[in-house]
Parts: C-alpha cells; sequence; structure tokens
C-alpha cells in the first residue's frame, strides 16, 4: 500500500521506514488487540451517554433531595455540557503534546473523582460544580478518542470502528435506563440518585485500570520522533519481525514523521493553525455543521421531554419514584432508535463518504423536525396525531445518528496532520458544545414565550442550515488514507469517480 510518501509542502521524501510503519497499521488485519484498544478508548462516549441520562432521571429526585431552585435545576442540567467546552479544547492540546494514553489516563481520574463527589455531596452548589467538572472529564475525552481510533485501525475498518466509537453514546444512554431501572427497584427511595452517580464513578475507575494497559499510538509516536517506542507500540498490533522493527527503529533515530499541508515547524502546532490558509476550510466544515446538529439534537430533547408528559408517558400521577422509572422506561426506549441510527451509519457512512452521509442526514432530520412540527399545527394537536408523531421521532434519530451524528465526530480527525489532529478534534467539539449550552438556556425561553411548533420550525431550519453549510465548506476525499489527505488536493464537489469507489473506512 504504501511508498514513500511526498510532504507536500515540504517536498521532502518521508522516510521509507516511516512509511513503512505506516503502511502496517493501515492494512493489518483486524485482531483482537485492535477490538481490546477499540473498547477501550470508546469509554468516554459510552460515559457520556450515561451521565446525560443518569443526571436527567436524578433531577427529578435531585428537586425533592437538595430541594433545588429552578435557577440550580438549569444550572444543573447545563453544567455537564458546559464543561465539556472547555475540557475538549484542553483535551485536544494535551493529547497532542504529550500523548494519548496520558489523556486518556487523566480524564478517567478527573470522571472519577467528580462523579464520586457528585454522590456524597449534600450541597446544590456542590453538585453544580461536580458535574461541570464531569463535563470536563467527558469533554476532555472527546477529541482523544476519535484521534486514537482514526491512528491506530486499519486503513480499510477505520470508518466502521469510529462509527462504532461515537455509537457508544448511544450504548451508554441504553445501559443508564436499564442500570437506573434496576437501582430504582432495588433502592426505591428519593435518595437513590447517589446511587446513579456512584455508577458513573464505578465505570471510570473500570476504564481507568483498563486503559493502564492501552498501548500509546505509533502514529503519535512517530510524529514525536520517538521511533523506537513506536515500533514497540506496533508490536501489539501487527504480527511483526521484531529484528526487522528494531533495525527500522535504529535507521530513524529521532527522525519525526511529519505530513502536513504547512512547513515543518520547531515550535509546537498550536490552535492558530486550524485558521491558516492551508487548514481554514478544514476548521470550518469540522466546527460549522456539529455546532448546527448540537443545537438541533438539544431541540429534539427538549421536545422529547414535553411529548412524554404530554402522552403519559412519565407516568404523570404516580408518586416521584415510580414517575421517574417511568420516564426511565419512556425515554429509553426512544434511546433504541439512536442506537439503530448509528447501526445503520456503520455501512452508509463506509459507503458513501462522510459528507455524503452528512448531506442526507441533515437533510432528513429537517424532515422529521417538519413532521413534529405539523403534529401539533394540525386539528387537534399531537396528541391527536401519535402516529406522524413517532414518524417524526424515528425520522429524526435515525437520519442524526448515521449521518451528522457520526460524521461531524469523524472529520476532525482526518482532515488535520496527526501533530494537530487531537486539537483540530477538541477545538471542533468544543465549539459544538458551545451550540448545545446555547440551546439548553435559550431553547426552553423561546418555548414558554413562543411555544413548542415554534421551536421545531427553528430547529427544522437549523438542520437546513447544517445541510447548507456542510455544503458549502465540503471537501471529499473518500478512500484516502491519514496521509493521502495531507497530500493530495480534496475536490470541493462530490467528483463521479466518487460514485464508484469501493467500500472503504477512509476518507471524507
Amino acid at each position: 500500500m504504501a511508498t514513500a510518501i511526498q510532504a507536500a509542502s515540504q517536498g521532502a521524501a518521508v522516510h521509507p521506514d516511516h512509511a513503512q510503519i505506516i503502511a502496517l497499521l493501515d492494512a493489518a488485519p483486524m485482531r483482537l488487540p485492535h477490538y481490546l484498544a477499540w473498547a477501550l478508548a470508546s469509554g468516554g462516549t459510552l460515559i457520556d451517554g450515561l451521565s446525560v441520562f443518569m443526571l436527567g432521571m436524578a433531577i427529578p429526585l435531585l428537586a425533592v433531595g437538595l430541594g433545588l431552585s429552578a435557577l440550580q435545576t438549569g444550572l444543573l442540567g447545563a453544567a455537564l455540557v458546559a464543561g465539556a467546552i472547555g475540557g475538549a479544547a484542553w483535551g485536544g492540546r494535551l493529547a497532542d503534546r504529550y500523548g494519548r494514553k496520558s489523556v486518556f489516563l487523566i480524564d478517567m481520574v478527573i470522571l472519577a473523582v467528580a462523579a464520586g463527589f457528585s454522590a456524597l455531596t449534600w450541597n446544590a452548589w456542590g453538585l453544580i460544580a461536580a458535574q461541570f467538572v464531569v463535563g470536563v472529564g467527558i469533554g476532555m475525552d472527546f477529541p482523544v478518542s476519535g484521534s486514537y481510533v482514526a491512528e491506530c485501525m486499519p486503513h480499510e475498518k477505520r470508518s466502521r470502528m469510529m462509527v462504532a466509537t461515537i455509537a457508544c453514546q448511544s450504548v451508554g444512554l441504553i445501559v443508564a435506563a436499564l442500570l437506573s431501572l434496576a437501582l430504582l427497584h432495588l433502592v426505591p427511595e428519593p435518595s437513590v440518585w447517589r446511587w446513579f452517580f456512584a455508577t458513573e464513578m464505578l465505570f471510570a475507575l473500570l476504564f481507568l485500570l483498563g486503559r493502564l494497559n492501552l498501548p500509546e499510538s505509533p502514529r503519535w509516536l512517530i510524529g514525536q520522533g520517538r521511533n523506537r517506542e513506536a515500533v514497540h507500540m506496533l508490536e501489539r498490533f501487527v504480527p511483526s519481525d521484531r529484528r526487522q522493527l528494531e533495525r527500522m527503529a535504529s535507521r530513524l533515530g529521532d527522525t519525526v514523521h511529519f505530513v502536513a499541508r504547512v512547513p515543518q515547524s520547531a515550535r509546537p502546532q498550536g490552535y492558530g493553525l486550524l485558521f491558516h490558509p492551508a487548514y481554514l476550510r478544514s476548521t470550518l466544515l469540522s466546527t460549522v455543521p456539529w455546532f448546527l446538529m448540537d443545537i438541533a439534537t438539544y431541540g429534539v430533547g427538549l421536545f422529547t421531554a414535553v411529548l412524554l408528559a404530554q402522552m403519559h408517558v412519565a407516568g404523570e400521577g404516580l408518586a416521584l419514584v415510580p414517575h421517574v422509572a417511568a420516564l426511565a422506561r419512556g425515554t429509553g426506549l426512544i434511546d433504541v432508535f439512536l442506537l439503530l441510527g448509528f447501526v445503520i451509519g456503520l455501512w452508509a457512512v463506509a459507503k458513501f463518504g462522510r459528507i455524503r452521509m452528512q448531506l442526507i442526514g441533515f437533510g432528513g432530520m429537517a424532515f422529521g423536525m417538519a413532521a413534529l412540527w405539523l403534529s401539533t399545527v394540525l386539528a387537534g394537536g399531537d396528541a391527536a396525531h401519535a402516529g406522524l408523531v413517532f414518524f417524526g421521532f424515528v425520522v429524526f434519530n435515525l437520519f442524526m445518528n448515521m449521518g451528522p451524528n457520526s460524521t461531524t465526530y469523524i472529520l476532525p480527525t482526518e482532515l488535520y496532520p496527526t501533530q494537530l489532529r487531537a486539537t483540530g478534534a477538541g477545538f471542533a467539539a468544543s465549539v459544538a458544545k458551545v451550540g448545545a449550552t446555547l440551546g439548553v438556556f435559550a431553547l426552553p425561553l423561546i418555548k414558554s414565550s413562543l411555544g413548542v411548533p415554534t421551536v421545531l420550525a427553528m430547529m427544522a431550519g437549523v438542520s437546513l442550515l447544517g445541510l447548507l453549510s456542510t455544503w458549502a465548506f465540503s471537501m471529499y476525499g473518500h478512500g484516502l488514507t491519514l496521509e493521502q489527505h495531507q497530500t493530495q488536493t480534496l475536490p470541493r464537489r462530490r467528483p463521479k469517480a466518487a460514485l464508484l469507489a469501493s467500500p472503504t473506512g477512509g476518507g471524507t
């Protein structure tokens, strides 16, 4: 697969031994070490879904247990998302400077401590602060998990494994629904919310222990000139001749593997490079659609809660604990369709490419929102059009996860070089969480003043803006390796040849 790759901006050939290391990584068959590394790397996205669901179930209980005011309830709901803004930006930068594994361990320590404090606190403000820190830990993990999986998985499996990583978000939601129902049954008291947060702590500790033996990314190591360590990590993924690898490491010494659209600099690659003309379009493509998708996602999340209450799925009129159990069952049922969307995305994103599926996904999201809006303005309201409501939810959730929710997570990891990959992914995730936070604060205000139909119409519009921004900033590289993304000029409109591309794991 690999010969020496030309660094486009430098005109200098990549060392043949570096090209061989990349070839071994990309062409390797999927083996147990790959699956174990993927499972451990996906822990943050799983805990993300788990923590969001557990917090949603805990809030009605906390209103009684800690006497939350309306302000405190709102801040608690926003703290988890707001913490991820700084966490994503910070974690991505740290991962590019100090390694993927280091940040993998740090963020799980942060998660475990903050979740443990959440379980033990008797103070509402302390809980808000703790959940903010939980958000920081989750945010840190997002760019690192994406970068690690992109760098370590075989080229032809990369797309599916990355979709599977973000799909663990929905797995976390469903696992949380089952665990919360079990805990509500075992501890039928308002104080059961402490066990919700304790469960998060347990998951973080388990992933922390598992990640202690996680191999560092060989791509990141050769990007730092740590070639001897890289070949040792390569042995964990690829069965190779150890003596040959040692000879390669000796020849390489501390030579840095650098393939990028800009000249190599002695200074570390920083945030400023994201806005360099060579990467500005990549940054716009990575951030703007993701920002818009998160606004729309939280818009539907808001309407989900309203709908559950209107259809009495949430057990209105029941005592507190049975009410929360009914809410967990109803929400968990809806979350199944989120997971189904990711399952479709495992096949569709690899076959049709990131950009194409992102366009299709945003279009489907807008259509689903339009169906929900229509159910609220027809005679009798949504209560009289349950079938249309169900259709709108299914369409939105399926298209969101088979499209933008998968592709926005993947794109930043493919559009930047190794030395900038996690920084770019972290910046994109941070901007997306700004959109999510805006949704948390603004949408309830819009709903209370203008009504649910206005919110749904606005979210349909936001989904269309996501489609338009994807089209405006699109770049196509279906089937390319991570390094080829840096050495080839990516067309801005889908080439006809892409229609004939065979299903592979790489490229936009």
